[in-house]
Protein backbone atom coordinates (compact mmCIF):
# COMPACT_ATOMS: atom_id res chain seq x y z
CA UNK A 1 0.00 0.00 0.00
CA UNK A 2 1.04 3.58 -0.60
CA UNK A 3 1.15 6.15 2.15
CA UNK A 4 -2.02 7.69 0.70
CA UNK A 5 -3.82 4.35 1.00
CA UNK A 6 -2.77 3.87 4.61
CA UNK A 7 -3.43 7.41 5.85
CA UNK A 8 -6.97 8.30 6.95
CA UNK A 9 -8.21 11.53 5.45
CA UNK A 10 -8.57 14.33 7.97
CA UNK A 11 -11.40 16.85 7.70
CA UNK A 12 -10.24 19.74 5.55
CA UNK A 13 -8.39 17.54 3.05
CA UNK A 14 -10.57 19.01 0.30
CA UNK A 15 -11.02 22.73 -0.31
CA UNK A 16 -14.09 24.72 0.62
CA UNK A 17 -16.73 24.51 -2.08
CA UNK A 18 -15.42 21.20 -3.40
CA UNK A 19 -18.11 19.51 -5.51
CA UNK A 20 -19.19 15.99 -4.57
CA UNK A 21 -21.31 14.14 -7.08
CA UNK A 22 -22.27 10.97 -8.82
CA UNK A 23 -22.64 10.25 -12.53
CA UNK A 24 -24.60 8.25 -15.11
CA UNK A 25 -25.19 8.28 -18.87
CA UNK A 26 -28.38 8.22 -20.89
CA UNK A 27 -28.11 4.96 -22.82
CA UNK A 28 -26.84 3.10 -19.78
CA UNK A 29 -29.78 3.92 -17.51
CA UNK A 30 -32.74 5.47 -19.31
CA UNK A 31 -34.24 2.55 -21.21
CA UNK A 32 -37.48 3.56 -22.98
CA UNK A 33 -35.68 3.57 -26.32
CA UNK A 34 -38.94 3.82 -28.28
CA UNK A 35 -40.69 6.32 -25.99
CA UNK A 36 -41.85 9.80 -26.95
CA UNK A 37 -40.37 9.90 -30.42
CA UNK A 38 -36.78 8.95 -29.62
CA UNK A 39 -34.86 7.89 -32.70
CA UNK A 40 -32.40 4.98 -32.94
CA UNK A 41 -28.79 5.48 -31.89
CA UNK A 42 -25.69 3.62 -33.00
CA UNK A 43 -25.92 1.63 -29.77
CA UNK A 44 -29.46 0.49 -30.49
CA UNK A 45 -28.22 -0.85 -33.81
CA UNK A 46 -24.92 -2.26 -32.52
CA UNK A 47 -26.68 -4.19 -29.76
CA UNK A 48 -28.54 -6.13 -32.47
CA UNK A 49 -25.30 -7.38 -34.05
CA UNK A 50 -24.81 -11.05 -33.09
CA UNK A 51 -21.94 -11.41 -30.65
CA UNK A 52 -21.42 -7.68 -30.16
CA UNK A 53 -22.77 -7.56 -26.59
CA UNK A 54 -22.36 -10.17 -23.89
CA UNK A 55 -25.39 -12.46 -23.71
CA UNK A 56 -27.06 -10.48 -26.50
CA UNK A 57 -28.17 -7.76 -24.07
CA UNK A 58 -29.04 -4.15 -24.86
CA UNK A 59 -30.01 -0.87 -23.27
CA UNK A 60 -33.64 -1.23 -24.31
CA UNK A 61 -34.83 -1.24 -20.69
CA UNK A 62 -31.67 -0.64 -18.63
CA UNK A 63 -32.66 0.95 -15.29
CA UNK A 64 -35.89 2.47 -16.65
CA UNK A 65 -34.64 5.82 -15.39
CA UNK A 66 -36.84 7.52 -18.00
CA UNK A 67 -39.80 6.60 -15.81
CA UNK A 68 -38.11 6.26 -12.40
CA UNK A 69 -36.07 9.44 -12.36
CA UNK A 70 -37.77 10.87 -9.27
CA UNK A 71 -36.81 7.76 -7.30
CA UNK A 72 -33.23 8.07 -8.51
CA UNK A 73 -32.96 11.75 -7.62
CA UNK A 74 -34.27 10.88 -4.15
CA UNK A 75 -31.43 8.37 -3.83
CA UNK A 76 -28.91 11.10 -4.68
CA UNK A 77 -30.42 13.31 -2.02
CA UNK A 78 -30.23 10.49 0.51
CA UNK A 79 -26.59 9.90 -0.45
CA UNK A 80 -25.79 13.53 0.26
CA UNK A 81 -24.17 14.56 -3.01
CA UNK A 82 -24.48 18.12 -4.19
CA UNK A 83 -24.06 17.48 -7.92
CA UNK A 84 -25.21 15.02 -10.57
CA UNK A 85 -23.55 14.48 -13.92
CA UNK A 86 -25.85 12.97 -16.54
CA UNK A 87 -25.99 12.92 -20.31
CA UNK A 88 -28.66 14.01 -22.75
CA UNK A 89 -29.53 11.45 -25.41
CA UNK A 90 -28.99 13.12 -28.79
CA UNK A 91 -31.58 10.88 -30.55
CA UNK A 92 -34.15 11.69 -27.86
CA UNK A 93 -33.87 15.38 -28.77
CA UNK A 94 -33.13 15.18 -32.52
CA UNK A 95 -34.38 11.76 -33.65
CA UNK A 96 -32.78 12.11 -37.09
CA UNK A 97 -29.67 13.77 -35.69
CA UNK A 98 -30.59 17.15 -37.19
CA UNK A 99 -33.64 19.11 -38.18
CA UNK A 100 -36.81 18.12 -36.33
CA UNK A 101 -36.69 18.71 -32.57
CA UNK A 102 -38.59 16.31 -30.31
CA UNK A 103 -40.01 18.52 -27.59
CA UNK A 104 -41.03 15.57 -25.43
CA UNK A 105 -37.38 14.61 -25.09
CA UNK A 106 -36.37 18.10 -24.04
CA UNK A 107 -39.24 18.21 -21.57
CA UNK A 108 -37.95 15.06 -19.88
CA UNK A 109 -34.60 16.68 -19.18
CA UNK A 110 -36.25 19.92 -18.02
CA UNK A 111 -38.27 17.97 -15.46
CA UNK A 112 -35.15 16.12 -14.31
CA UNK A 113 -33.18 19.33 -13.90
CA UNK A 114 -36.02 21.00 -12.02
CA UNK A 115 -36.18 18.09 -9.58
CA UNK A 116 -32.42 18.25 -9.05
CA UNK A 117 -32.61 21.97 -8.38
CA UNK A 118 -35.47 21.44 -5.93
CA UNK A 119 -33.18 19.13 -3.94
CA UNK A 120 -30.15 21.45 -4.10
CA UNK A 121 -28.28 19.16 -6.50
CA UNK A 122 -26.24 20.95 -9.18
CA UNK A 123 -26.74 19.46 -12.67
CA UNK A 124 -23.68 18.85 -14.84
CA UNK A 125 -24.93 18.09 -18.36
CA UNK A 126 -22.93 15.95 -20.78
CA UNK A 127 -24.09 16.50 -24.34
CA UNK A 128 -22.54 13.39 -25.89
CA UNK A 129 -21.98 10.09 -24.12
CA UNK A 130 -21.58 7.90 -27.22
CA UNK A 131 -25.19 7.61 -28.46
CA UNK A 132 -24.83 9.10 -31.94
CA UNK A 133 -28.11 9.12 -33.89
CA UNK A 134 -27.97 6.26 -36.38
CA UNK A 135 -29.12 8.60 -39.14
CA UNK A 136 -25.83 10.49 -38.85
CA UNK A 137 -23.78 7.29 -38.77
CA UNK A 138 -25.49 6.30 -42.01
CA UNK A 139 -24.03 9.48 -43.51
CA UNK A 140 -20.50 8.74 -42.30
CA UNK A 141 -20.67 9.26 -38.56
CA UNK A 142 -17.73 10.89 -36.85
CA UNK A 143 -15.52 10.05 -39.84
CA UNK A 144 -16.97 13.09 -41.62
CA UNK A 145 -16.82 16.76 -40.78
CA UNK A 146 -20.56 17.27 -41.15
CA UNK A 147 -21.20 15.32 -37.92
CA UNK A 148 -19.13 17.85 -35.97
CA UNK A 149 -21.25 20.64 -37.41
CA UNK A 150 -24.48 18.82 -36.60
CA UNK A 151 -23.23 18.32 -33.06
CA UNK A 152 -22.87 22.07 -32.66
CA UNK A 153 -26.47 22.51 -33.84
CA UNK A 154 -27.61 19.90 -31.32
CA UNK A 155 -25.68 21.64 -28.51
CA UNK A 156 -27.45 24.88 -29.32
CA UNK A 157 -30.86 23.20 -29.17
CA UNK A 158 -30.18 21.66 -25.76
CA UNK A 159 -28.69 24.86 -24.37
CA UNK A 160 -31.76 26.72 -25.56
CA UNK A 161 -33.94 24.38 -23.50
CA UNK A 162 -31.76 24.02 -20.39
CA UNK A 163 -29.38 26.96 -20.39
CA UNK A 164 -31.56 28.94 -18.01
CA UNK A 165 -31.20 26.27 -15.32
CA UNK A 166 -27.90 24.44 -16.02
CA UNK A 167 -24.53 26.15 -15.46
CA UNK A 168 -22.06 23.32 -16.14
CA UNK A 169 -21.81 21.82 -19.62
CA UNK A 170 -19.59 18.96 -20.80
CA UNK A 171 -19.46 18.65 -24.58
CA UNK A 172 -18.07 15.12 -24.99
CA UNK A 173 -17.46 12.14 -22.77
CA UNK A 174 -14.30 10.16 -23.57
CA UNK A 175 -13.70 10.87 -27.28
CA UNK A 176 -11.00 8.17 -27.14
CA UNK A 177 -13.68 5.52 -26.60
CA UNK A 178 -15.94 6.92 -29.32
CA UNK A 179 -13.13 7.09 -31.87
CA UNK A 180 -10.80 4.20 -31.02
CA UNK A 181 -13.08 1.64 -29.33
CA UNK A 182 -15.84 2.45 -31.82
CA UNK A 183 -14.04 3.01 -35.13
CA UNK A 184 -10.71 1.14 -34.69
CA UNK A 185 -11.21 -1.75 -32.27
CA UNK A 186 -14.81 -2.53 -33.21
CA UNK A 187 -15.78 -3.41 -29.64
CA UNK A 188 -18.05 -0.38 -29.26
CA UNK A 189 -20.65 1.11 -31.58
CA UNK A 190 -20.58 1.45 -34.52
CA UNK A 191 -18.26 -1.57 -34.52
CA UNK A 192 -15.79 -0.46 -37.22
CA UNK A 193 -12.15 -1.50 -37.55
CA UNK A 194 -10.43 1.28 -39.43
CA UNK A 195 -7.23 3.28 -39.58
CA UNK A 196 -7.79 6.61 -41.32
CA UNK A 197 -11.50 6.60 -40.40
CA UNK A 198 -10.83 6.18 -36.69
CA UNK A 199 -8.26 8.99 -36.60
CA UNK A 200 -10.63 11.20 -38.59
CA UNK A 201 -13.32 10.39 -36.01
CA UNK A 202 -11.00 11.45 -33.18
CA UNK A 203 -10.28 14.74 -34.92
CA UNK A 204 -13.90 15.46 -35.78
CA UNK A 205 -15.00 14.71 -32.23
CA UNK A 206 -12.58 17.37 -30.99
CA UNK A 207 -13.73 19.73 -33.73
CA UNK A 208 -17.33 19.12 -32.69
CA UNK A 209 -16.35 20.00 -29.15
CA UNK A 210 -14.84 23.28 -30.33
CA UNK A 211 -17.79 24.19 -32.53
CA UNK A 212 -20.26 23.37 -29.75
CA UNK A 213 -18.20 25.44 -27.32
CA UNK A 214 -18.59 28.45 -29.62
CA UNK A 215 -22.38 28.03 -29.55
CA UNK A 216 -22.50 27.59 -25.77
CA UNK A 217 -20.34 30.68 -25.27
CA UNK A 218 -23.16 32.65 -26.82
CA UNK A 219 -25.17 32.18 -23.63
CA UNK A 220 -23.95 34.13 -20.61
CA UNK A 221 -23.11 32.30 -17.42
CA UNK A 222 -22.51 28.84 -18.89
CA UNK A 223 -19.30 27.02 -17.93
CA UNK A 224 -18.02 24.72 -20.63
CA UNK A 225 -15.65 21.76 -20.46
CA UNK A 226 -14.92 18.36 -21.95
CA UNK A 227 -14.33 14.99 -20.27
CA UNK A 228 -11.38 12.78 -21.22
CA UNK A 229 -10.64 9.29 -19.98
CA UNK A 230 -7.01 9.31 -18.96
CA UNK A 231 -4.63 6.53 -18.00
CA UNK A 232 -0.90 6.99 -17.49
CA UNK A 233 0.89 4.58 -19.81
CA UNK A 234 3.99 3.13 -18.16
CA UNK A 235 6.39 0.47 -19.49
CA UNK A 236 5.59 -3.05 -18.33
CA UNK A 237 9.29 -3.84 -18.08
CA UNK A 238 12.78 -2.38 -18.42
CA UNK A 239 13.22 -3.17 -22.13
CA UNK A 240 13.48 -0.17 -24.51
CA UNK A 241 10.79 -1.82 -26.62
CA UNK A 242 8.35 -1.59 -23.70
CA UNK A 243 9.20 2.08 -23.20
CA UNK A 244 8.48 2.72 -26.88
CA UNK A 245 5.21 0.80 -26.63
CA UNK A 246 4.19 2.87 -23.61
CA UNK A 247 4.85 6.08 -25.53
CA UNK A 248 2.67 4.89 -28.42
CA UNK A 249 -0.06 3.92 -25.97
CA UNK A 250 0.19 7.32 -24.30
CA UNK A 251 -0.27 8.95 -27.71
CA UNK A 252 -3.27 6.77 -28.57
CA UNK A 253 -5.10 7.20 -25.26
CA UNK A 254 -3.98 10.58 -23.94
CA UNK A 255 -1.92 12.98 -26.00
CA UNK A 256 -3.83 12.91 -29.30
CA UNK A 257 -6.64 14.52 -27.30
CA UNK A 258 -4.90 16.60 -24.63
CA UNK A 259 -2.35 18.26 -26.92
CA UNK A 260 -4.92 19.78 -29.35
CA UNK A 261 -7.30 20.72 -26.53
CA UNK A 262 -4.83 22.14 -24.04
CA UNK A 263 -1.78 22.97 -26.14
CA UNK A 264 -3.24 23.86 -29.55
CA UNK A 265 -0.86 21.46 -31.21
CA UNK A 266 -0.82 17.99 -32.70
CA UNK A 267 1.54 15.53 -30.96
CA UNK A 268 4.92 15.43 -32.62
CA UNK A 269 4.87 11.63 -32.96
CA UNK A 270 1.47 11.38 -34.72
CA UNK A 271 3.05 11.05 -38.16
CA UNK A 272 5.61 8.49 -36.99
CA UNK A 273 2.93 6.31 -35.38
CA UNK A 274 0.07 6.70 -37.85
CA UNK A 275 1.62 7.99 -41.08
CA UNK A 276 1.22 4.66 -42.86
CA UNK A 277 -2.57 4.61 -42.41
CA UNK A 278 -3.52 8.25 -42.95
CA UNK A 279 -2.48 11.43 -44.69
CA UNK A 280 -4.29 13.52 -42.04
CA UNK A 281 -6.34 15.13 -44.81
CA UNK A 282 -9.19 15.58 -42.34
CA UNK A 283 -7.25 18.41 -40.69
CA UNK A 284 -7.92 21.93 -41.94
CA UNK A 285 -6.30 25.26 -41.30
CA UNK A 286 -7.87 26.87 -38.28
CA UNK A 287 -9.05 23.62 -36.68
CA UNK A 288 -6.59 23.86 -33.81
CA UNK A 289 -7.85 27.32 -32.90
CA UNK A 290 -11.41 25.99 -32.74
CA UNK A 291 -10.46 22.84 -30.82
CA UNK A 292 -8.15 24.64 -28.40
CA UNK A 293 -10.53 27.40 -27.36
CA UNK A 294 -10.15 28.11 -23.61
CA UNK A 295 -12.04 25.76 -21.29
CA UNK A 296 -13.73 26.69 -18.04
CA UNK A 297 -12.84 23.25 -16.71
CA UNK A 298 -11.46 19.88 -17.75
CA UNK A 299 -13.23 16.66 -16.81
CA UNK A 300 -10.97 13.68 -16.10
CA UNK A 301 -12.24 10.10 -15.89
CA UNK A 302 -9.76 7.82 -14.15
CA UNK A 303 -10.07 4.08 -13.52
CA UNK A 304 -6.63 2.46 -13.86
CA UNK A 305 -3.06 2.82 -15.05
CA UNK A 306 -1.91 1.16 -18.29
CA UNK A 307 1.17 -1.10 -18.18
CA UNK A 308 2.27 -1.37 -21.81
CA UNK A 309 4.42 -4.09 -23.31
CA UNK A 310 5.74 -4.39 -26.85
CA UNK A 311 3.74 -6.83 -28.96
CA UNK A 312 3.59 -7.98 -32.58
CA UNK A 313 1.38 -5.92 -34.85
CA UNK A 314 -1.90 -7.64 -35.70
CA UNK A 315 -1.55 -6.68 -39.36
CA UNK A 316 1.90 -7.11 -40.95
CA UNK A 317 1.15 -4.55 -43.68
CA UNK A 318 1.40 -1.10 -42.04
CA UNK A 319 -1.03 0.45 -44.54
CA UNK A 320 -3.77 -1.99 -43.51
CA UNK A 321 -3.54 -1.55 -39.76
CA UNK A 322 -6.30 -0.06 -37.64
CA UNK A 323 -5.56 2.97 -35.52
CA UNK A 324 -5.45 0.68 -32.46
CA UNK A 325 -2.84 -1.67 -33.97
CA UNK A 326 0.24 0.07 -32.54
CA UNK A 327 2.49 -2.83 -31.50
CA UNK A 328 1.56 -2.66 -27.84
CA UNK A 329 -0.51 -4.64 -25.39
CA UNK A 330 -1.61 -4.01 -21.82
CA UNK A 331 -0.61 -6.31 -18.99
CA UNK A 332 -1.45 -6.49 -15.30
CA UNK A 333 1.75 -6.64 -13.21
CA UNK A 334 2.12 -9.48 -10.78
CA UNK A 335 1.06 -8.55 -7.26
CA UNK A 336 -1.08 -5.56 -8.24
CA UNK A 337 -4.59 -5.45 -6.81
CA UNK A 338 -7.34 -5.82 -9.38
CA UNK A 339 -11.02 -4.95 -9.50
CA UNK A 340 -13.79 -7.45 -10.09
CA UNK A 341 -13.28 -6.80 -13.81
CA UNK A 342 -9.56 -7.52 -13.62
CA UNK A 343 -8.51 -3.87 -13.91
CA UNK A 344 -5.43 -2.79 -11.93
CA UNK A 345 -6.22 -0.85 -8.76
CA UNK A 346 -3.46 1.78 -8.50
CA UNK A 347 -4.58 5.00 -6.83
CA UNK A 348 -1.18 6.53 -7.44
CA UNK A 349 -2.11 6.55 -11.14
CA UNK A 350 -4.72 9.22 -10.43
CA UNK A 351 -2.12 11.39 -8.70
CA UNK A 352 0.26 10.75 -11.60
CA UNK A 353 -2.37 11.78 -14.16
CA UNK A 354 -3.21 15.03 -12.43
CA UNK A 355 0.35 16.14 -11.77
CA UNK A 356 1.34 15.25 -15.37
CA UNK A 357 -1.45 17.46 -16.71
CA UNK A 358 -0.37 20.36 -14.50
CA UNK A 359 3.28 20.04 -15.62
CA UNK A 360 2.62 19.57 -19.33
CA UNK A 361 0.00 22.27 -19.84
CA UNK A 362 0.71 25.66 -18.22
CA UNK A 363 -2.52 27.52 -17.58
CA UNK A 364 -4.42 24.25 -17.14
CA UNK A 365 -8.08 25.00 -16.31
CA UNK A 366 -9.66 23.69 -13.10
CA UNK A 367 -10.26 19.94 -13.10
CA UNK A 368 -13.25 17.88 -12.08
CA UNK A 369 -12.86 14.13 -11.66
CA UNK A 370 -16.01 13.34 -13.63
CA UNK A 371 -15.78 9.55 -13.24
CA UNK A 372 -13.97 7.33 -10.78
CA UNK A 373 -15.29 3.92 -9.81
CA UNK A 374 -14.98 0.18 -9.39
CA UNK A 375 -16.61 -2.67 -11.27
CA UNK A 376 -17.63 -5.98 -9.73
CA UNK A 377 -20.46 -8.54 -9.80
CA UNK A 378 -22.94 -6.41 -7.90
CA UNK A 379 -22.57 -7.76 -4.38
CA UNK A 380 -24.28 -5.63 -1.73
CA UNK A 381 -21.36 -5.92 0.68
CA UNK A 382 -18.97 -4.33 -1.82
CA UNK A 383 -15.84 -3.93 0.28
CA UNK A 384 -13.67 -3.78 -2.82
CA UNK A 385 -15.50 -0.67 -4.01
CA UNK A 386 -15.19 0.97 -0.60
CA UNK A 387 -11.43 0.36 -0.56
CA UNK A 388 -11.09 1.64 -4.13
CA UNK A 389 -12.98 4.86 -3.41
CA UNK A 390 -11.19 5.45 -0.12
CA UNK A 391 -7.74 5.01 -1.63
CA UNK A 392 -8.44 7.09 -4.73
CA UNK A 393 -9.85 9.94 -2.68
CA UNK A 394 -6.65 9.88 -0.63
CA UNK A 395 -4.59 10.08 -3.84
CA UNK A 396 -6.80 12.92 -5.03
CA UNK A 397 -6.23 14.80 -1.78
CA UNK A 398 -2.47 14.37 -2.29
CA UNK A 399 -2.71 15.88 -5.80
CA UNK A 400 -4.63 18.85 -4.43
CA UNK A 401 -2.02 19.28 -1.70
CA UNK A 402 0.63 19.24 -4.43
CA UNK A 403 -1.02 22.20 -6.11
CA UNK A 404 -3.33 20.72 -8.75
CA UNK A 405 -6.55 22.74 -8.98
CA UNK A 406 -9.23 20.06 -8.61
CA UNK A 407 -12.71 21.38 -7.92
CA UNK A 408 -14.81 18.23 -7.61
CA UNK A 409 -15.21 14.44 -7.78
CA UNK A 410 -18.02 12.32 -9.23
CA UNK A 411 -18.43 8.65 -8.38
CA UNK A 412 -19.22 6.30 -11.24
CA UNK A 413 -21.91 5.29 -10.88
CA UNK A 414 -25.09 6.00 -9.00
CA UNK A 415 -26.75 2.83 -10.32
CA UNK A 416 -25.74 -0.52 -11.70
CA UNK A 417 -26.44 -0.16 -15.41
CA UNK A 418 -25.89 -1.36 -18.96
CA UNK A 419 -22.11 -1.54 -19.22
CA UNK A 420 -21.74 -1.39 -23.01
CA UNK A 421 -20.18 -4.51 -24.57
CA UNK A 422 -20.13 -6.22 -21.16
CA UNK A 423 -23.91 -5.97 -20.86
CA UNK A 424 -25.36 -6.13 -17.37
CA UNK A 425 -22.88 -8.45 -15.65
CA UNK A 426 -20.37 -5.69 -14.86
CA UNK A 427 -21.72 -3.48 -12.09
CA UNK A 428 -20.34 -0.11 -11.01
CA UNK A 429 -23.26 1.21 -8.97
CA UNK A 430 -23.43 2.49 -5.44
CA UNK A 431 -27.00 1.21 -5.74
CA UNK A 432 -27.85 -2.34 -6.79
CA UNK A 433 -30.50 -2.69 -9.49
CA UNK A 434 -32.60 -5.84 -9.86
CA UNK A 435 -33.26 -5.59 -13.58
CA UNK A 436 -36.24 -7.94 -13.43
CA UNK A 437 -38.11 -5.83 -10.88
CA UNK A 438 -36.17 -2.52 -11.16
CA UNK A 439 -35.85 -2.51 -7.36
CA UNK A 440 -33.04 -0.25 -6.10
CA UNK A 441 -31.02 -1.33 -3.06
CA UNK A 442 -28.18 0.84 -1.69
CA UNK A 443 -24.95 -1.13 -1.25
CA UNK A 444 -22.45 -0.90 1.58
CA UNK A 445 -20.45 1.59 -0.52
CA UNK A 446 -23.48 3.89 -0.67
CA UNK A 447 -23.64 4.01 3.13
CA UNK A 448 -19.84 4.41 3.38
CA UNK A 449 -19.83 7.33 0.95
CA UNK A 450 -22.76 8.99 2.71
CA UNK A 451 -20.83 8.88 5.99
CA UNK A 452 -17.68 10.12 4.23
CA UNK A 453 -19.54 13.11 2.81
CA UNK A 454 -21.00 14.00 6.18
CA UNK A 455 -17.45 14.28 7.47
CA UNK A 456 -15.78 15.94 4.49
CA UNK A 457 -18.62 18.09 3.09
CA UNK A 458 -20.39 19.05 6.31
CA UNK A 459 -21.67 22.49 5.33
CA UNK A 460 -24.77 21.25 3.48
CA UNK A 461 -26.01 21.65 -0.09
CA UNK A 462 -24.51 25.09 -0.75
CA UNK A 463 -21.00 23.80 -0.10
CA UNK A 464 -21.60 20.41 -1.69
CA UNK A 465 -22.75 21.92 -4.98
CA UNK A 466 -19.77 24.26 -5.05
CA UNK A 467 -19.32 27.97 -5.44
CA UNK A 468 -19.06 29.48 -8.92
CA UNK A 469 -15.65 28.75 -10.38
CA UNK A 470 -13.58 31.31 -12.17
CA UNK A 471 -12.96 30.97 -15.89
CA UNK A 472 -9.64 31.02 -17.60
Amino acid sequence: MTAAEQRPLAPGAFPEGFVWGTATSAYQIEGAVDADGRGPSIWDVFCRVPGAIARGESGDHACDHYHRWREDVALMSELGVGAYRFSVAWPRVLPEGAGRVEQRGLDFYRRLVDELRARDIEPFVTLYHWDLPQALEDRGGWRVRDTAERFADYAEVVAGALGDRVRYWITLNEPYCSAIAGYAEGRHAPGAREGHGALAAAHHLLLGHGLATERLRGRPGLRVGITLNMSPAVPAGPAPEDAAAARRMDLLVNRQFTDPLLGRRYPEDMAETFGAITDFSFRREGDLEIIGAPLDFLGVNYYYRIHAAAAPYEQPDPARRTAADIGARTVVPEGVRTSGLGWPVEPEGLHQTLTWLARRYPGLPPIYITENGYGDDGTLQDDGRIAYLRDHLAALADAIADGVDVRGWFCWSLLDNFEWARGYAARFGLVHVDYATQARTPKASFHWLRAFLREHAPAGPDQRSGSPSSTR
